[in-house]
């Protein structure tokens, strides 16, 4: 179960969770506290909650990863610990735990709600800390969350100052909620260092059959990059969905290119490659 719910970003809706595993054993997991409910009923791996009581140990709050996963967004990975914003001034006991990754910073009032750090401090911290495709994953799962908004989290960037800053304005320009979760703002930002690339989130695409939304969309290449979910849709009404879908967009002359979850978290290098040798051709 634990594996499951980290494929997913560490944080899912029940559906999802079922559509990896089963009802039964989501249930199961529930009962004996593998996974637990978290924002807006969403489940969570029980390290969302350690992060809570982390915190109360250091007179702190739980922040960026900790704080993602409280609000209940999904991330590329689960933190294996807890992340804690500790004021600079204060002295505090220091957890004899390599996992607990403090940070040492000043919040103001607005910027702590319920116990934890705003979804928009916790996006912005997260791109100050993060590699680049960590943090857009974080972004992409807050706005879609609708828990911060496009213009809020760019205009606050925009006037961040310091170390760091230059990411949170990066991640906040590139940020979308048209990404349905972590594997697709991970290909994404691969496919981002390609600056001939002309990518559209879900740009929707009109075919004889119906309108369809691909995961990213080259106009100009027609070409469309898609984050592979087979596997999150079983059974043969999906399945027979997906080869509609990829027939459709190929009978009106676009390329289609399918990458799985283990290429684009695990191999990165292989989809760069592709990338590579997609832009090199024209």
């Amino acid at each position: 179960m634990a594996e499951a719910l980290a494929r997913l970003g560490g944080v899912a809706t029940t559906a999802d969770l079922v559509a990896l595993t089963s009802a039964k054993r989501v249930r199961g997991a529930l009962k004996r506290g593998e996974v637990l409910r978290v924002h807006r009923g969403r489940l969570a791996l029980p390290s969302v909650r350690a992060a809570r009581k982390d915190a109360a140990a250091l007179s702190g709050v739980p922040s960026h990863l900790s704080a993602a996963g409280l609000w209940g967004w999904s991330v590329k990975w689960p933190p294996d610990g807890s992340w804690v914003t500790v004021p600079r001034s204060r002295k505090h006991r220091r957890l004899r735990d390599a996992r607990v990754v403090v940070v040492h910073a000043d919040l103001d009032h607005g910027e702590v709600v319920d116990g934890v750090t705003s979804p928009l401090r916790t996006v912005l911290d997260c791109a100050r800390r993060l590699p680049f495709d960590e943090a857009l994953a974080v972004a992409d799962s807050a706005l879609r969350s609708g828990l911060v908004e496009v213009d809020e989290l760019r205009l606050s960037a925009g006037s961040t100052r310091g170390p760091g800053a230059t990411a949170c304005r990066r991640v906040a320009a590139e940020a979308t909620p048209f990404a349905a979760n972590p594997f697709e703002s991970v290909l994404r930002a691969i496919a981002l260092e390609f600056p001939t690339l002309q990518l559209e989130p879900q740009g929707p695409v009109e075919t004889w059959l119906r309108v369809f939304h691909p995961d990213l969309v080259d106009r100009r290449r027609r070409l469309a990059l898609e984050a592979d979910s087979h596997e999150f849709h079983t059974g043969k009404q999906a399945h027979g969905r997906d080869c509609a879908r990829y027939t459709a967009l190929t009978l009106e002359g676009w390329r289609v290119v399918r990458f799985t979850w283990e290429q684009v978290m695990l191999e990165p290098g292989y989809v760069r490659e592709v990338l590579t040798r997609l832009t090199r051709a024209e």
